[in-house]
């Protein structure tokens, strides 16, 4: 009994813990992600490397001598005119066209390769450190763990909790529901859908933003940073249901769960493969991932 309870204690508990402390930044930016298609129907390729921008915008702030915690707020201020910007100039010329999920699907992989270039040439190749903004660590349970990650599971569950108040349970929320399930229907209540749109999209992108910052202090920043985590995001969203909030919820912490745990039993190498093979497994067993779509759910 002693050996299971050690067991559950040292090697469990940690690996649990680590699950969830990446699995609310995975759900940031997973959120982000569903939100975007939910409402605009856009597979948003770039968002990625909106992911790797916020770090990349991170490190610069830190570079000029701005705090950590100022830069941490400072980052989704800055992402959202952008992400304002992005839809209301690139999205919305093809938005509206026949072709448009081809359209935006390629222009939206266009952009994350030409982001990607940028931040070579602007930060070059090299990998940055960024130090963690609260060191030590608090002992729960008899177990050691790292103070800054169990502040972003804190800070994490906070942001999702009021991202899902704003969406349900308030009028801007009512509004890009509306949107998604009727857009017609929407505009002739008097809803501006357009804005409605490049809101939501700056949104997405500022999730995208907060959690390359909050994840900067744990892994490196590269200019492919957003390639390797977006694989992650868009199998939570995929599994979840392309445009459920509750669905992104869900299958981020179920899937770096499973992730973290599987990792005691196989080499880490396998468990991008382990995940993708469970988002195949859904495919084939209810194409329409975990729950529905934002506006339908």
């Amino acid at each position: 009994m002693g050996g299971f309870i050690d067991t559950v204690q040292f090697i469990f508990a940690p690996q649990i813990i680590n699950g969830l402390s990446i699995g609310v930044a995975v759900v940031l930016m997973a959120l982000g992600l569903t939100i975007i298609f939910g409402l605009l129907d856009v597979i948003n390729m770039a968002h990625g490397e909106f992911y790797a921008l916020g770090a990349y915008l991170g490190v610069s702030l830190l570079a000029m001598g701005v705090d950590f915690w100022v830069a941490l707020m400072l980052v989704p201020l800055l992402m959202a005119p952008l992400g304002y910007m992005t839809e209301r100039v690139l999205i919305q010329r093809v938005f509206h066209s026949r072709d448009r999920h081809m359209l935006t699907l390629l222009l939206t992989f266009g952009m994350g390769i030409i982001l990607e270039d940028v931040y070579k040439l602007i930060y070059g190749p090299q990998p940055f450190s960024v130090d963690t903004p609260i060191s030590g660590g608090s002992e729960i349970l008899g177990v050691f763990f790292p103070n800054y990650r169990l502040f972003m599971m804190g800070l994490g569950i906070i942001i999702i909790g009021a991202v899902w108040l704003v969406v349900y349970r308030t009028r801007l929320g009512a509004m890009v529901r509306a949107a998604a399930f009727d857009k017609h229907m929407t505009a002739s209540l008097g809803v501006s859908v357009s804005r409605v749109y490049a809101g939501t999209f700056a949104f997405g992108v500022a999730l995208a933003g907060l959690a390359g910052v909050l994840l900067a202090p744990i892994y490196s920043v590269f200019p492919t940073m957003g390639k390797d985590f977006i694989l992650m995001a868009f199998s939570v969203v995929i599994v979840g249901g392309l445009g459920s909030v509750k669905g992104a919820l869900i299958a981020g912490l179920l899937l770096t769960q499973i992730q973290a745990i599987s990792s005691l039993y196989i080499s880490p190498s396998w468990s991008d493969p382990l995940v993708f093979g469970i988002m195949v497994l859904v495919l084939m067993v209810r194409p329409q991932g975990l729950f529905g779509r934002l506006g339908h759910a």
